[in-house]
């Protein structure tokens, strides 16, 4: 049985490699495994309000990681959730394991009094799939999200 468990600065081997992984099939970049594994120490040290859970299969592989970070705003009356990463290895797709990552990020956030979690979803078409998954479970749609490199 796939047991999850919190992330710590030790674990940023594992969640820096899962999070590659992610970002090499979501954008087709190559990869930056070290800049990630490092991103991910430095992350994961704020305890604070950066949260991470991993997934661990029976021979003790990661196989799945959810990545959260405290953020706030009126409109959200505080602080809320918001998930930047949530990434399961495709043998182990559809298992309901990226469900239970997810609900742990729910326990996560009503632990800390959040009223509410946010997630930006990749591009559409193209990973419609992903996007199903979050409205499946209760998340609605509140228009794109955009970025700007500083």
């Amino acid at each position: 049985m796939t047991t999850l468990r919190r992330a710590i600065p030790a674990d940023a081997e594992s969640v820096g490699a899962l999070v590659d992984a992610l970002l090499m099939e979501l954008a087709g970049i190559p990869s930056r495994r070290d800049a990630r594994v490092e991103a991910a120490a430095r992350l994961l040290a704020l305890s604070d309000c950066v949260f991470g859970v991993l997934a661990v299969d029976d021979d003790g592989q990661d196989i799945g990681v959810i990545m959260l970070t405290e953020s706030a705003s009126i409109y959200a009356g505080g602080a809320f959730g918001v998930i930047t990463e949530l990434y399961v290895a495709p043998a182990h797709r559809s298992s309901g394991l990226a469900q239970r990552l997810l609900m742990e990020a729910e326990s996560i956030g009503r632990a800390r009094a959040w009223p509410l979690l946010e997630v930006g979803a990749p591009r559409q078409p193209q990973w419609a799939r992903s996007l199903s998954f979050y409205l499946r479970h209760g998340f609605t749609e509140i228009g794109p999200r955009l970025k700007r490199p500083l």
